[in-house]
């Protein structure tokens, strides 16, 4: 029984679906994905195309916006829109330290947990796709990790695309994590270097924390051990648009003065557990790495390893010297399983995800070279996520991809830009721009 409901403009309708959790096995265990129908208010009768919306991440459930803001009210003036919860996500059956263990084990979670990645995903798509569409192919929209899982629809089920969208979510077709991350530790540094130059006080007031975590045992009121590791992570937010205010706003007032001396405030550990907790989205720190898995190297911990091939990000060192404190960005560390209560039972899991070395591609080249599906991509230059020249080298592979590379936008564009970006991405796969 479907459910449907009206918000200011919008008709929302709640869609559920069964799919095999493993597809090659359909007889074996089947999971639940949900996913919010919306079509715009005045359209609701009307026979319209179907756009369907993949989220990034990996790990987050679709965007639970009100009414019809940014893109997606640009994409209601001619779809009927599908929010997918990817598998494990949101409202979908979940992946979390309280399921897991229905699995087994961590071994059994682990490879559990390994039928979670794009290929899975698509085959998802693929299954609901005739229940949604009555079989026509559709209008998909993949944002960040929902680009990548769009690039393994291009290469696993083309047939099922009327038109592919991404922003910023070209990846590497070939690039072991240990690249990705090779690439990604100086675009941070660049992030970093350039917040401090719009906020110079910040400089001495992260310097003024990091000097205090490493001489204090700090933990949040939700359990969260705060390392100096765990508050450089904050920089994640560094490659979103709002994100160096929000970072700045998050370090202006994080002491207070007690009887026993100055010591983070409440309202700073607050602010910081909501930020760096992955209780919402376990499933981002667990399969993070292995999104980049397909052949028989395992991921082993990729950012860690590299992280120490870039001492000017060690905190201790800067702190000696008169270095710059630097944050990270977007990358997964063993100590997180140890600091965040979210993660903790997971933490063999974790490990046995990280050692796998029986990954299968994600990707098809030669099938990408004779696509015959329009597809167009923004890429945003200097991208803290996702790396431009990776993102580049796979528009040449991808036939009859068009481009739009700016640097009007941060990586969350398609979110802040309001309908522009879809917009001028609309306009270049039907060649009007």
């Amino acid at each position: 029984m479907t459910l449907s409901y009206r918000q200011p403009g919008v008709v929302l309708t709640d869609r559920r679906f069964t799919v095999p959790l493993d597809h090659s096995r359909p007889g074996d265990e089947t999971i639940e994905l949900y996913a919010r129908e919306v079509v715009a208010s005045d359209k609701a009768h009307q026979d319209l195309p179907w756009l369907l919306y993949l989220q990034g991440g990996p790990g987050f459930g679709a965007d639970r916006s009100v009414g019809r803001p940014g893109w997606l009210g640009r994409a209601l003036k001619e779809y009927r829109v599908l929010l997918l919860d990817q598998r494990g996500t949101g409202h979908s059956t979940p992946a979390n330290r309280q399921t897991l263990p229905l699995c087994g084990g961590p071994a059994e979670q682990a490879g559990y947990l390994t039928h979670f990645r794009a290929d899975s995903i698509v085959r998802d798509c693929e299954a609901i796709r005739a229940q949604v569409t009555g079989g026509a192919p559709w209008a998909v929209l993949g944002q960040s990790f929902g680009g990548f899982c769009l690039t393994t629809y291009l290469s696993l089920a083309p047939e099922g695309l009327a038109t592919a969208v991404i922003t910023g979510g070209l990846p590497s077709l070939d690039a072991h994590a240990d690249d990705v991350y090779r690439a990604a530790f100086p675009r941070i540094e660049r992030k970093v270097t350039a917040h401090y130059a719009r906020y110079p006080q910040d400089a001495e007031r992260a310097r003024r924390i990091a000097d205090h975590l490493l001489t204090h045992d700090v933990v949040l009121p939700n359990g969260y051990r705060l390392t100096v590791e765990a508050f450089q992570s904050l920089g994640i937010v560094l490659g979103t648009g709002d994100g160096t205010h929000r970072l700045h706003y998050l370090l202006e007032n994080a002491f207070v003065r007690t009887p026993q001396g100055f010591t983070l405030s409440d309202a700073f550990q607050e602010q910081a557990q909501g930020m760096l907790s992955y209780a919402r989205h376990p499933l981002y720190a667990l399969v993070h790495e292995a999104i980049y898995g397909q052949d028989a190297r395992p991921t082993a911990w990729s950012a860690e390893r590299v992280r120490a091939e870039f001492p000017q990000f060690d905190a201790a060192k800067a702190l000696a010297g008169d270095e710059p404190l630097l944050f990270t960005g977007e990358s997964i560390h063993p100590w997180m399983f140890d600091c965040d209560p979210a993660l903790r039972p997971l933490r063999e899991t974790a490990d046995l995800l990280a050692a796998r070395t029986d990954w299968t591609p994600l990707y098809d080249p030669a099938r990408l070279a004779a696509n015959d599906v329009p597809v167009v991509a923004a890429v945003y230059h200097d991208d803290m996520y996702v790396d431009t020249a990776h993102s580049l080298r796979t528009a040449r592979t991808i036939r009859g991809l068009r481009t739009w590379v700016t640097d009007e936008f941060e990586h969350d564009g398609v979110r802040t830009g309001g309908g522009r970006v879809l917009d001028r991405l609309l306009a270049l796969v039907r060649n009007e721009a």
